[in-house]
């Protein structure tokens, strides 16, 4: 008889109220059984019923199955990258997001590279992007392979140290590095082709996240009605105005020991607002240094202040058009006090909030 899990976990809850959910676990068996965490996931939508999925079977994503099995990612990698000189791979798997993405690694002796898995469609923009940000300064990896049908492409492996974990040990790359890297994507020529940033759209899902959790008159909804009064015209209006990375933060990037930045996640880039980068990056430096459970040694509080400063010194940008965009991209990011929750979800949401509210007085 198979036995149970020891533990079943909430890994994270994705709403889009009326029309759909996604909730995803993870399975954690005892120490002594010797077995891997495993992923699954319920999807939720109005008027179909129920679908199951099981890492690394997802429909969304046709490629998933096969570059996830050591056999037969052998298989894909001498039809699609190179012929591969060994026998057997390693497959690890980095990130995943049922139905949307996930990242994985494929090793065998000194040969490393990453794999994005995504749904096909997904495919193009995200080599159309590799090409902007090859424009920029940032060092970024090559892609070396890619199946079209099955959604996925091999990039190389950047040898270097991650930003988010280097900002926990007090050890960030300077401020200047990651503007240098950032000002040669801006000035990067805009193909016709290229998708642009869907801010109203990411912001309109945000405040359907809020309005279903928050209770009428509850503190945390007076508070997020005051935000979206001062948000809203903001959204209206804004349009891109130059290329961009458009999900710019600490875990997307690696330091080098050449002092370098080098940029590892960039499938959003395109048309855009480089306040907006800026600001994304500020808005996740204030949530993880007043929100976020940091270590005794983390900088990030100190870093968001030294960003600011160079950006505002370096750019001579407007300060009230910075705090805008800090503002919006904190009240995105402040959604994950729902997508991922905790007992403590409602007192962090109120929390964050206010710290959405603070950025726009």
């Amino acid at each position: 008889m198979d036995k149970a899990p020891c533990q079943i976990r909430v890994r994270q809850f994705s709403h889009n109220p009326g029309k759909s959910a996604v909730v995803s676990y993870v399975a954690d068996w005892a120490p002594d059984q010797y077995l891997a965490s495993e992923f699954f996931s319920f999807r939720l939508e109005a008027g179909r019923a129920p679908a199951i999925t099981r890492y690394p079977c997802d429909g969304f994503l046709p490629g998933l199955e096969k570059a996830a099995s050591p056999d037969s990612a052998l298989t894909l990698l001498n039809e699609n990258v190179f012929a591969f000189p060994r026998r057997k791979i390693r497959v690890d798997l980095v990130r995943y997001r049922p139905g949307s993405r996930a990242v994985l690694r494929h090793r065998s002796g000194k040969i490393k590279l990453y794999v994005r898995v995504m749904r096909p469609s997904a495919l193009p923009h995200l080599l159309n992007a590799a090409e902007l940000v090859g424009h920029s300064e940032f060092a970024v990896p090559r892609i070396v392979g890619s199946w079209k049908e099955g959604g996925v492409v091999w990039l190389s492996e950047i040898p270097g140290q991650n930003v988010r974990k280097l900002m926990r040990r007090a050890k960030p790359p300077e401020p200047d590095a990651i503007l240098d890297g950032l000002e040669g994507l801006w000035n990067a020529p805009c193909h016709s082709d290229s998708r642009a940033f869907n801010l109203r759209g990411a912001y309109n899902r945000a405040k359907r996240t809020f309005r279903h959790a928050l209770r009428e008159r509850d503190e945390a909804r007076l508070v997020l009605d005051s935000v979206i009064r001062a948000l809203d015209p903001f959204v209206r209006s804004w349009q891109p105005s130059a290329i961009a990375h458009n999900d710019l933060y600490d875990d997307q990037m690696l330091a080098l020991p050449d002092g370098r930045v080098a940029i590892v996640d960039f499938e959003e880039a395109g048309p855009g607002d480089p306040l907006l980068d800026v600001g994304n990056f500020l808005a996740h430096l204030k949530w993880t240094s007043n929100i976020g459970r940091t270590p005794k040694h983390d900088v990030s509080g100190a870093y968001y202040h030294r960003l600011r400063t160079a950006a505002l010194d370096r750019l001579k940008w407007n300060e009230h058009e910075l705090n805008l965009r800090e503002a919006v991209c904190l009240f995105r990011i402040t959604t994950n006090t729902i997508r991922r929750p905790a007992q403590d979800w409602h007192e962090r949401t109120l929390s964050s909030l206010n710290l959405v509210l603070d950025c726009l007085r």
